[in-house]
C-alpha cells in the first residue's frame, strides 16, 4: 500500500443522489479544515462547534449551510474531518463538491472513509464490514444484528477465543523454550482447551446459514396449474392486490417478483405462470411457462399449489413430480370451499386467510433453522472461511495431543489457528483482501 497514500485529503457526497431535503459532503484528511475554510463564509472553528454560513465560489454565494468540523482522533476515520450539509439539489450538491475538489481534495474511492477509520484502528475489520452490511440490510432484524456486530460483539467473542488460545500457546513456548524453568503443560489440559475453544468456533459456524439468509435472503416460488390460486396465494402473503387474479386460466403470463419480511428474512416471492402443455396456449403464455420453469430450478423453495376444491389431478401429478426433489411445501389451496382437508398437504384459504400464517412460519421453518436465527450476531463469508481454516488447526492439534505427540509440534498448529482468527478482525491481512473488502462499499462511505 503506498504510505502517501493516507495523508491525501479526500472527499465525496456522503448522501444518496437525487432530490433530497439535506445533501451531506465529507471531507476527511490533514487539509480538511483548509480546504473548507476557502470555501465557507466564515472562520471555521475546529473545536467540534456546528456552524452557520454560505459555501462561496470566490464571491458568489452557491448554498446556505450547516458545516460540522470533527477534529482527529475524535471522527469517523481518525483524521480531520468536515461534513457541509447542503440543501439536497443534486446541481447544488455537485457544485460543492467540485469546489472542494479544485481546492486541494481528491475523490474518494469505494469505502475509503471506512478503509481510513480501520487503518486508524477506529474500526476493527469485522466491525468495517458490519458497516456495509447496514448500509444493505434488507430487513430490520439483520440490521438489528449487523450493529452488533459494529458495536463489537462479534469481535468480542472472537477476542476471548484468541485471548484462550494465546494462553494455552504461551504456555506451550514457554516450556518448549525454557525446558529447565518451566514444565510441558499436561496433554489432557490441552486437550480440554483445544475442545472448549473448538466448541465455541463451531457455535459460530452453525450460525452461518442464518447470517447468509438473513443478508442474501431466498427466492420463493409458486407453482402449480392454471388457475390454481397461485396470485392469490402471492397477494396474500404480500398482503397487497399485487398480482391480477381472475378466473380465465393464463391470467399470468410473465413473473411477478415482489420481496417481503418473514420475521427477519428477504425473501423474493415469485409468481409463476401456470405450467400446462396443450395446443390452447399461446406464444406469450409459452414463454412465460419457459420462465416458470427456469424459476423453479433455481428456487431456494416451491410453494406446489393444486386447487384441492377440484381434487389433484393428472396435471397436479405431472408438475409435483417435476418439484418433489427439491425443497417445496405441498399446498392444497381453495380449503374454504374443498368439502374436505388434505392430509398430506397445509390446507389453506387465500380468499379468508385460513392458514396463511401458519405458511408464513413453515416457509421460516424450511429454510431456517430457528435456533440459529436467535444469534446475536451475523458473519459473512469471508469470516466463515477463516473460522473453518482456524477449526481446521484446532482439529490437527487436537488429533496430535491425543497421540501425544512433541508440544513444540502441536504448537505450530495452535498458532495457525490464532492467525486465522486475526484475519477475521484485521491483525493478520494482506492489501488485496482489504482492497477486496472495501471495493464494495458505496462512494462516500
Amino acid at each position: 500500500m503506498n504510505i502517501n497514500y493516507e495523508f491525501e485529503t479526500i472527499a465525496a457526497i456522503a448522501t444518496p443522489l437525487g432530490t433530497g431535503g439535506v445533501g451531506v459532503i465529507r471531507i476527511s484528511g490533514n487539509d480538511a479544515f483548509d480546504i473548507a475554510g476557502r470555501i465557507f463564509s466564515k472562520k471555521i472553528i475546529t473545536d467540534g462547534k456546528i456552524q452557520h454560513g454560505w459555501i462561496v465560489d470566490k464571491e458568489q454565494k452557491i448554498d446556505e449551510v450547516i458545516l460540522l468540523p470533527f477534529k482527529n482522533p475524535h471522527s469517523y476515520t481518525g483524521e480531520d474531518i468536515v461534513e457541509i450539509q447542503c440543501h439536497g439539489g443534486p446541481k447544488v450538491v455537485q457544485k460543492i463538491l467540485n469546489l472542494v475538489l479544485q481546492n486541494g481534495a481528491r475523490m474518494a474511492q469505494r469505502g475509503e472513509f471506512t478503509k481510513r477509520a480501520f487503518l486508524n484502528k477506529k474500526l476493527d475489520l469485522s466491525q468495517a464490514e458490519a458497516v456495509l452490511d447496514i448500509i444493505h440490510a434488507k430487513t430490520e432484524n439483520f440490521a438489528c444484528k449487523s450493529a452488533n456486530n459494529l458495536s463489537g460483539m462479534l469481535a468480542g467473542e472472537i477476542k476471548n477465543i484468541k485471548s484462550s488460545l494465546f494462553t494455552l500457546y504461551s504456555r506451550i513456548i514457554a516450556a518448549v523454550d525454557f525446558p529447565e524453568d518451566v514444565k510441558e503443560p499436561e496433554y489432557s489440559y490441552i486437550e480440554n482447551e483445544i475442545l472448549k475453544n473448538s466448541e465455541k468456533i463451531e457455535k459460530i459456524l452453525k450460525n452461518a446459514n442464518a447470517s447468509n439468509i438473513m443478508r442474501q435472503g431466498i427466492k420463493i416460488a409458486i407453482a402449480g396449474c392454471p388457475n390454481a390460486g397461485k396470485s392469490s396465494l402471492f397477494n396474500a402473503l404480500l398482503n397487497i392486490n399485487r398480482a391480477i387474479v381472475t378466473e380465465i386460466p393464463g391470467t399470468t403470463r410473465d413473473v411477478i417478483q415482489e420481496t417481503i419480511d418473514l420475521d427477519g428474512i428477504p425473501a423474493t416471492l415469485i409468481d409463476t405462470a401456470g405450467i400446462r402443455d396443450n395446443e390452447e396456449i399461446d406464444k406469450v403464455e409459452a414463454i412465460g411457462i419457459e420462465y416458470t420453469k427456469n424459476c423453479v430450478e433455481n428456487a431456494d423453495l416451491i410453494l406446489f399449489l393444486f386447487d384441492w376444491s377440484k381434487g389433484f389431478d393428472e396435471n397436479d401429478a405431472a408438475i409435483y413430480e417435476m418439484i418433489e426433489n427439491k425443497p417445496h411445501i405441498k399446498i392444497a389451496a381453495k380449503a374454504d370451499i374443498a368439502e374436505v382437508p388434505n392430509p398430506e398437504a397445509i390446507n389453506i384459504s387465500s380468499k379468508t386467510g385460513f392458514n396463511i400464517e401458519e405458511l408464513k412460519e413453515r416457509i421460516k421453518n424450511a429454510v431456517l433453522d430457528k435456533d440459529a436465527m436467535e444469534t446475536e450476531f451475523v458473519t459473512n463469508n469471508r469470516q466463515e472461511e477463516c473460522l473453518k481454516k482456524s477449526a481446521a488447526a484446532l482439529k490437527n492439534a487436537l488429533i496430535a495431543t491425543q497421540n501425544c505427540e512433541i508440544q513444540d509440534l502441536i504448537s505450530i498448529d495452535i498458532k495457525a489457528a490464532l492467525l486465522a482468527l486475526d484475519e477475521i478482525t484485521g491483525e493478520v491481512i494482506t492489501d488485496e483482501i482489504l482492497d477486496n473488502i472495501f471495493e464494495n462499499f458505496c462512494i462516500g462511505k
